[in-house]
């Protein structure tokens, strides 16, 4: 989500995105790493001058319109400027422009936006210099959840993987430990490009390195560290499913595909998934029971996976929290600002975080205003909202995806500590032990403020939830909500999925409980870049954070359908929020 200076509240940058992706406008050859991209806005047409500037020229990201053809390196070159390297993951290229040229650069016809780079300096400043802030993550692990407590006792998240459904991880410091992230699917378009399983979001990343970044040179177990970036559970090990491209753009069919995948290889090929980071909702509100999105949530919930949502960012007054975490089995979370102090006294509920109806509220809160998290250089968010940026390496963000996010690390500590507990159990603890917030109602704070001092030291609840178990035999259009995204000119919309195919629900129900896909298809039979989930050993593959020995995801087929060859040609998706994401005064905070 997004506030605008003005404090109101909309979906992701200027164009209603609640977390999208940029379409492939341009196929122009690209020699650029991803991570040291930038990502440009966009804007609208006209004609300019062509007389000769004498101010100084200024380094400058070029968005084409689809179909614009050359017409906005020709406008760089006629205002006296040059055209630099061509980015084809953001449909654009980096120019030096005179600085008196970009308003008339910004209204050439087929020039969606010219955003100048001088934030992307690299700033001398230290992790240390911003341990402090209340958003840190050394103040909200040291100071208010007391992860740092854990690690004391010697859990740190270790032999625990979190899975995060999101917009990818980049390698950045934090993540760079043989072995820290494993890539599963990329399910979007930049699968075939060199962005596959990279973040060209932001999100992805920042909520990653929440959950569990550990920069290389931490010692120990990480407490009291305040001079490297530590998450809260530091030895957890991300398992990224990347869903989401470089404007967050996806569909809940998508979603579903990936919870799948996670349940399906929880305990595959060497991994030990037991917490789910879901960061997004959507508006849909039909039943819980019935909602497809809901249900697959909820069949990783019964496989042993404590399965973490975001309830969402429309504020206070909502009285309903997003899809899936509406559905009671699940650790539906909201924000908090704790005010860097683990009493409650002045705590006070995020006005953005949604309350509940008294009957499904907030499991509890947890810090989720002004985080800091890992930044990933030239996504669309950290290009977007430069002002986010903190020194070289962090990026200021609130929302309920990083209350999600916080708790999902705190799940991995408790597990480690537990091994044997359950889901209903982990849930229970969490709740059981939580501070009650003087300042706010239990819709909108649930149990309160999650404290792992308590849960530390507390006997294993011996809790069985007894909700009503969904049947996800609803209807997929309804688990979209509002909103919806386009695939090859055509709304994704109805009981279909994003590549266009029918969904039948019973059998999608049936394959998600009992290892099926789409329409009888098997992920064991499921062909991805030619090779075959079933049976596969990973010998010879690099899990450590970036390659798969050679193997690329370019030829990936959907149960026979090639995303490579689709486009997007919508701005939105389908309803899902990417609820982490409020935005005040140009910052993502």
């Amino acid at each position: 989500m997004i506030s605008n200076p003005r404090g109101t509240t909309q979906e992701a940058p200027a164009y209603g995105v609640t977390w999208g992706g940029v379409p492939m406008f341009a196929r122009r050859a690209m020699t650029v790493g991803v991570a040291t991209l930038v990502a440009a806005g966009v804007a609208g047409p006209a004609s300019a001058a062509t007389t000769a500037s004498a101010a100084e020229s200024v380094s400058v990201i070029v968005r084409e319109a689809a179909g614009a053809g050359d017409a906005a390196e020709h406008a760089v070159a006629r205002f006296g400027g040059t055209v630099g390297k061509q980015l084809e993951i953001l449909g654009g290229f980096t120019a030096e422009v005179p600085s008196d040229r970009l308003g008339a650069l910004r209204a050439v016809a087929g020039v969606e936006s010219v955003t100048e780079d001088a934030g992307l300096k690299l700033s001398t400043t230290s992790i240390k210099d911003f341990a402090d802030q209340n958003g840190s993550l050394y103040t909200i692990a040291n100071k208010v959840t007391g992860a740092s407590a854990m690690w004391d006792a010697g859990y740190t998240g270790k032999g625990v993987d979190v899975a995060v459904i999101d917009s990818g991880v980049v390698p950045v410091e934090g993540f760079k430990t043989p072995g820290k992230v494993v890539y599963g699917p990329d399910l979007t378009l930049e699968a075939a490009t060199p962005a596959r399983n990279l973040d060209t979001y932001g999100h992805g990343t920042h909520m990653s390195s929440i959950i569990a970044g550990r920069d290389s040179a931490v010692a120990g177990t990480g407490s009291g560290d305040d001079a490297n970036f530590v998450g809260m559970a530091p030895d957890a090990r991300i398992v990224s499913i990347k869903v989401a491209d470089a404007k967050g753009q996806t569909d809940v069919s998508q979603a579903i595909a990936a919870i799948d995948w996670v349940v399906q290889n929880r305990n595959k090929n060497g991994m030990n998934i037991r917490v789910l980071n879901l960061s997004f909702g959507t508006d849909g509100v039909q039943d819980y029971v019935l909602d497809p999105l809901s249900y697959a949530a909820e069949q990783a919930w019964h496989k042993g996976i404590v399965v973490v949502v975001a309830v969402g960012n429309e504020g206070f007054g909502t009285q309903k929290v997003n899809n899936p975490a509406y559905n009671p089995f699940l650790i539906a979370v909201g924000s908090n600002n704790a005010n860097g102090t683990a009493d409650t006294a002045d705590d006070v509920v995020s006005a953005f975080s949604n309350d509940g109806d008294g009957t499904r509220n907030p499991d509890l809160v947890a810090p989720g205003e002004k985080v800091l998290g890992l930044r990933s250089g030239g996504s669309y968010l950290d290009t977007t909202y430069p002002a986010a940026r903190i020194g070289d390496r962090l990026f200021r963000g609130s929302g309920t995806s990083q209350a999600a996010a916080v708790v999902s690390g705190a799940a991995a500590l408790l597990i480690q500590q537990r091994p044997d507990i359950k889901p209903d159990q982990v849930k229970a603890l969490l709740t059981g032990t939580a501070n009650h917030i003087p300042a706010a109602t239990a819709a909108q704070q649930g149990a309160g403020l999650v404290d792992l001092v308590e849960a530390k030291d507390a006997p294993t609840p011996d809790t069985v939830q007894s909700f009503k178990v969904s049947t996800g035999l609803g209807s997929l259009e309804a688990a979209r909500g509002s909103v919806h995204v386009s695939v090859n000119g055509k709304l994704v919309k109805g009981e279909i999925d994003v590549r266009g195919k029918a969904i039948d629900v019973r059998k999608l129900a049936e394959g998600i409980k009992g290892g099926l896909n789409w329409n009888g298809m098997t992920w064991s039979g499921m062909t991805w870049s030619g090779m075959t989930w079933s049976g596969m050993t990973w010998s010879g593959m690099t899990w450590s954070g970036m390659t798969w020995s050679g193997m690329t995801w370019s030829g990936m087929t959907w149960s026979g359908m090639t995303w490579s060859g689709m486009t997007w040609s919508g701005m939105t998706w389908s309803g899902m929020t990417w609820s982490g994401m409020t935005w005040s005064g140009n910052e993502w905070a």
